[in-house]
């Protein structure tokens, strides 16, 4: 005999079986249609149970960050299968790429649903971000900077245990449990990770494994069972909603499908059988009876599903495919920045070294902008950075706003994603540029192809600060200049200031750049000790000075009666190699123009080009090691484009080719380039 049941629970129960049921029907059609679903993709037969329990517990003022298994989940926030499918094909219209991601790898700011930020396919990389708009939403909220009814939110990262294995994901964990984040790990264990079992990967699971993290509360619960996980879920979603602290959930699921469509169950499994003894539906049926749903209504819910999905699925297919004139939209999001303006020199206003001119720019932006937040190592209330960058900023804005990281290089860098998506505008320093390495896989995976990858729903708001260059025997790991490895990545820009008032300027516009934005600044320069870089000093700009990035400027200008005769150069050159450059041009006097690129990325190639053309000979001067160097590429596009107007060879001076800056100052010297090995060179080329 059926039991009797509330309308409601009934009404739960009906749509339940319908979301399951599509979510069945939708990895089945897409296993017999193989020759058209070629795109790797995985679905989430198995896990279907806790993933819309899950589902149904959010609201549009949450945020998740579904995994690529999270088709059940996606299916019970809202979303359409023919939505889902239009990814799955790489059709124009898929709401979350418009055809250039993966399958439920979303990004959605629909009104009615939840928010997804960019999520990336690199497994166990949507931690940190997913922490970060977790912190994001925290300091808003403190702060008083988000409507009343948002201020419950809360953030669920949804991840498989194997990928709680990464590295990165620990960061996440320790600043979750380190300032008490509103987010939820919501972990979802079938024990494996593609062909690797549980036991061969893991020396614990993920909940034994979040027991070292303290302040982050911990359940278990069985991830097939739609009732078990419905209600403590439930539960546990009050409670961070309440408590605005992190907790993690470890869900035990069975894998019933194939780990992905290029990874098959059957070449790897031995498990099979034993996982289909836990299918969700075995547990669902008997409780759908339960709250009175007959034999015949999950029939008649499962035939509808199927014919559903089919009619789904024909549509998807025949949507139309991406324009090929899409190619390269939303690579970037458009900057506001576009003239230079305010007062470069005052009137009456006094020189300032580098450093300054940088610590005066961001007490100026964090006065303006409640919602800018500065964060690193050091960057705190006690030190202010290493090289004082950040001196009583915390002091006077707050240790909420200006704070110290652990030693988390990819959290720095990848929370921005998270703290950007959410309204927050971050300012965050690597300690040196040697320290880098760590961070790149979130620059890159992250946060510079968010933008393009989302649609330009979710560009990245991120100035990241890196000190740089070799300066008084700092030796192999404080010494390293590496933009020739970061420049190569899309999506990024890249800033390089050789003086205080470009630093200033340079740097408004890198904060109010919608796009992430790398600053490197030379160390060597900060406070003009080196001998000749007196120069770096300048007048500070007014607090309304701004350039726009990816415009040159024009150092020195060589005579135009030298010019004339043919006897100048140019030398394009940036960072420490402009006093370089400058220092020996004084035994060159009216030879030779400096072009100072400040911006790397976009390079203002229209004013290179044009220097070029004009004086017929050309040296780049950079401080990296000069082989596969941006110097020797920016040297190529050069000669493509100006090889009529050329006189000589293009000359690319740069540090020797060894792996590091040595710790011996004599050792350093003969390693980079100097004011004494540029004069050299410009006499060889002048006399070509």
């Amino acid at each position: 005999m059926q039991a009797k049941s509330s309308s409601a629970e009934k009404t739960l129960y009906t749509r339940v079986l319908k979301d399951f049921f599509n979510a069945r029907a939708m990895a089945d059609i897409y296993d017999e249609n193989r020759s058209i679903t070629t795109y790797v993709h995985s679905t989430s037969k198995g896990h279907e149970a806790v993933q819309l329990a899950a589902a149904y517990h959010l609201t549009p003022i949450d945020w998740v960050a579904p995994y690529y298994r999270d088709e059940a989940m996606l299916l019970g926030m809202g979303m359409r299968p023919y939505e889902l499918m239009l990814q799955l094909l790489a059709k124009k219209n898929d709401p979350f790429s418009g055809g250039r991601t993966y399958y439920s790898h979303p990004s959605l700011r629909d009104p009615d649903k939840p928010k997804m930020a960019h999520q990336s396919s690199a497994t166990g990389m949507q931690a940190i971000p997913t922490t970060g708009i977790a912190h994001g939403l925290q300091y808003l909220k403190n702060h008083n900077l988000v409507e009343d009814d948002a201020k419950k939110s809360l953030v669920i990262c949804s991840i498989g245990d194997g990928s709680m294995t990464e590295g990165e994901v620990s960061e996440a964990l320790q600043m979750a449990a380190l300032h008490q984040l509103p987010i939820v790990y919501l972990v979802q264990d079938n024990d494996w990770g593609i062909s690797a079992s549980g036991d061969e990967m893991r020396a614990m699971d993920a909940y034994e494994f979040a027991s070292g993290f303290k302040g982050i509360k911990r359940i278990r619960i069985n991830g097939n069972r739609f009732d078990e996980c419905y209600t403590e879920i439930g539960k546990a979603f009050e409670w961070v909603r309440k408590n605005q602290k992190p907790m993690l959930i470890h869900a035990k699921v069975p894998l019933l499908g194939h780990h992905t469509s290029g990874v098959r169950k059957e070449w790897y499994r031995d498990d099979l059988e034993l996982h289909e003894k836990d299918d969700p539906i075995q547990y669902l049926l008997p409780s759908a009876k339960q709250n009175g749903i007959s034999d015949a209504e999950i029939q008649n819910i499962k035939d509808g599903a199927i014919a559903f999905i089919a009619s789904e699925f024909q549509a998807a297919v025949e949507a139309e495919s991406p324009e090929l004139s899409s190619l390269e939209d939303f690579v970037f999001a458009p900057t506001p920045i576009l003239e230079e303006a305010g007062n470069r020199s005052p009137a009456g206003g006094e020189k300032t070294i580098m450093v300054d001119a940088a610590l005066h720019a961001i007490d100026e932006i964090l006065n303006k902008h409640p919602e800018a937040l500065l964060y690193g190592q050091d960057v705190g209330f006690r030190l202010g950075g290493v090289f004082r960058e950040a001196a009583t900023l915390a002091d006077k804005h707050g240790k909420e706003r200006v704070f110290n990281t652990p030693i988390q290089e990819a959290y720095i860098i990848g929370s921005t994603a998270g703290m950007s998506a959410v309204g927050c505008k971050p300012i965050v320093e690597v300690q040196f540029a040697d320290y880098i390495w760590p961070g790149i896989n979130q620059l890159v995976t992250e946060l510079s192809k968010s933008s393009y990858l989302s649609g330009g729903k979710f560009p990245v708001q991120s100035l990241i600060r890196v000190p740089t260059g070799a300066y008084g025997g700092g030796g192999p790991y404080h010494s390293g200049t590496v933009e020739s490895s970061i420049l190569p990545i899309k999506g990024i820009k890249i800033v390089y200031p050789s003086n205080a008032a470009d630093m200033k300027g340079l740097m408004k516009a890198a904060f109010y750049d919608p796009n992430p934005v790398v600053m490197f600044e030379h160390k060597g320069i900060y406070w003009s000790k080196v001998p000749g870089t007196e120069g770096a000093k300048s007048i500070e700009p007014d607090e309304d000075y701004i350039i726009p990035l990816g415009k040159a400027r024009i150092h020195l200008e060589a005579d135009s009666e030298r010019l004339e005769m043919g006897e100048t150069l140019t030398i394009i050159t940036y960072g420490m190699g402009v006093w370089w450059a400058h220092n020996a041009a004084e035994n060159f006097k009216g030879q030779i123009e400096i072009i100072d690129l400040r911006t790397l990325s976009p390079c203002d190639e229209e004013a290179v080009f044009a220097s070029v053309k004009r004086h017929g000979k050309a040296i780049i001067l950079t401080e990296e090691t000069i082989n596969n160097s941006f110097a020797q590429s920016l040297a190529g596009r050069i000669q493509e484009t100006c090889f009529t107007y050329l006189d000589a060879p293009i000359k690319c001076i740069g540090a020797k080719n060894v792996p590091a800056v040595p710790l011996n100052k004599e050792l350093e010297k003969e390693m980079l380039p100097n004011a004494e090995k540029v004069s050299l060179a410009i006499s060889e080329l002048l006399a070509f």
